[in-house]
């Protein structure tokens, strides 16, 4: 590891699904306390939502923010570009600490070329679709490069939208995908996940949870053991 970039703790999982809480749910005045409090909960790591105000309205933070995170938790940092042009984010994120970088297909004309400089920079690659953009060829024609899909299960932008029921078909055709590849391509979903939605979500294939408001909104400890309650009875079916 180069000693620009910060240490980060393994991920963790939960009867092999990670819970990945989204730290724009979080109080920002006492983010490094509340992302301390989700890890020592049992969340697997966090998912950095990184905004430009161009490809989604709002604007969030940025590489800064995030190593800063990085260096006062430790955390496994997974981080969502919801921005155009993320190539030129992808050096600064990965001596930010962040461990794996997803873009979206519809932000990326030159999708193969940003996943494979992701990989170089040594970093985890991902793919986000959005709940209009069906799952296309795209997704076979970059698989040798793939470490995860995003599903979105809301229109990106803003946390607390509720989940598109849709999104449960979508998630098992890229698990169908994923699985005739016989590569470890992690199935992620990210929008109105709650712990009443999670059975049928590792159901249909998910390995990897993005929950926000519902794990920081209230007492996050609950919040986490509540999650991962509902992981494992949602595997044991």
């Amino acid at each position: 590891m180069p000693p620009s970039v910060p240490a980060t703790s393994d991920r963790v999982t939960i009867a092999g699904v990670t819970l990945l809480p989204s730290m724009l749910a979080a109080d920002f005045a006492r983010i490094g306390e509340q992302v301390r409090a989700g890890l020592t909960a049992g969340a697997g790591g966090m998912h950095a939502d990184v905004m430009d105000g161009r490809f989604v309205p709002p604007i969030t933070y940025g590489p800064k923010v995030i190593r800063t995170i990085t260096e006062a938790t430790g955390a496994w940092i997974d981080a969502h570009l919801m921005i155009v042009e993320p190539e030129r984010h992808i050096d600064e994120l990965a001596r930010a600490g962040v461990k794996a970088v997803t873009v979206h297909v519809e932000a990326c004309p030159h999708l193969h070329r940003v996943l494979g400089m992701i990989r170089d920079a040594g970093m985890e690659a991902g793919v986000a679709l959005n709940p209009a953009t069906p799952v296309t060829e795209t997704l076979r024609y970059t698989l040798s490069l793939l470490d995860r899909v995003l599903v979105m299960s809301v229109n990106p932008g803003w946390g607390g939208q509720a989940f598109i029921p849709e999104a449960l078909d979508k998630v098992h055709k890229v698990a169908q995908i994923a699985r005739a590849s016989e590569r470890d391509i992690h199935i992620q979903v990210d929008g109105g996940v709650t712990p009443e939605n999670v059975g049928a979500l590792v159901a249909h294939g998910a390995d990897e949870l993005v929950a926000g408001t519902a794990v920081f909104k209230g007492d996050i400890d609950a919040n986490v053991k509540a999650f991962a309650e509902a992981i494992r009875a949602g595997k044991s079916v």
